[in-house]
């Protein structure tokens, strides 16, 4: 049974930080059909952000402990999402707008962001850098005695529930969110209506932005950073929005624990590799099947 609960576990952990890289792309690929190919860039920024919290704050503020207050690390986190959702604001207003209708060049134009981005990370230092977690998040809870949960493992989960109750709130009870929701679902009788549609695109992938540089916050807990972090995500946070339907945030919290949980599942009984390639196989299967994803997002024809 406990190894059972650890492999539960181990896929619901997973499966959070599948929730977290692929939350934004869900918003942004389903309300503006950009393929975002530098989401994986925007997590990378996000953990150098958090990076740069501690080199540069905490220890300046702390002392010696610097490194281990978590304080700062939180604050990095808020941080992450702000400067995050800034460079995607900037890069919608800048490229994307003027290439909507035209996905192969978005594809394309989002490469050459995303290999800009890593570039300028390889600039500022080309090894992979290490982030020291708080002390508070260090250790284990003993749940039975032979059953230890990393307390990283359990505030990566409590991360992804908050910011899916945050999303959900902004969606269903602020002004914004219901323009986000009138867009996605009939975006011509929205803008009939007076919404200001490519306003609410500049919000919309600002958010997801904002979305990635959390992930990638929430990844410096679990291993070093550097310029290919993001590149390591980006297929499985698509694989994720496919599956649990485009712009469907019910389907894509759905589709991430599944993939994490038939992910870890797999990989103890064969491979890392060959786990990978067998839940894709599953997905693809499933697809051929459910083209629309777990949970299709209700549209006006």
């Amino acid at each position: 049974m406990e190894s059972l609960a650890l492999q539960i576990f181990n896929g619901l952990s997973t499966g959070s930080i599948l929730l977290l890289a692929a939350l934004g792309l869900a918003f942004s690929f389903g309300l503006m059909k950009v393929i975002n190919m530098a989401h994986g860039e925007f997590i990378m920024i996000g953990a150098y952000v958090t990076y740069f919290f501690q080199a540069f704050l905490a220890v300046p503020l702390r002392g010696a402990q610097g490194p281990k207050e978590g304080l700062v690390f939180l604050l990095s986190i808020g941080a992450a999402f702000l400067i995050t959702g800034l460079v995607g604001f900037l890069l919608e207003m800048t490229l994307i707008r003027r290439l909507y209708g035209r996905p192969l060049d978005t594809l394309l134009a989002t490469w050459g962001v995303g290999l800009i981005l890593q570039q300028l990370a390889r600039s500022y230092d080309s090894r992979n850098l290490p982030v020291t977690s708080p002390k508070w998040l260090v250790g284990a809870w003993m749940a039975t005695p032979d059953l230890a949960l990393p307390y990283k493992r359990l505030f990566i989960i409590a991360l992804a529930v908050i910011c899916v109750v945050l999303i959900y709130l902004f969606l269903y009870r602020t002004r914004n969110g219901r323009r986000i929701r009138a867009a996605m679902q009939g975006r011509e009788m929205a803008s009939c209506l007076g919404v200001a549609t490519r306003r609410v695109d500049a919000l919309t992938f600002a958010l997801g932005a904002g979305l990635a540089g959390v992930a990638g916050s929430a990844l410096t807990l679990i291993g070093q950073i550097g310029p290919q972090l993001g590149t390591t995500y980006i297929v499985d946070a698509f694989m994720v929005v496919v599956l649990g339907g485009v712009g469907s945030l019910p389907g894509t919290i759905l589709a991430s624990v599944l993939i994490g949980v038939f992910n870890s599942f797999l990989e103890m009984s064969t491979t890392a590799t060959l786990g990978k390639v067998l839940v894709f196989v599953l997905i693809i299967a499933f697809l051929q099947w459910k083209p629309q994803g777990l949970v299709a997002l209700r549209t006006r024809s």
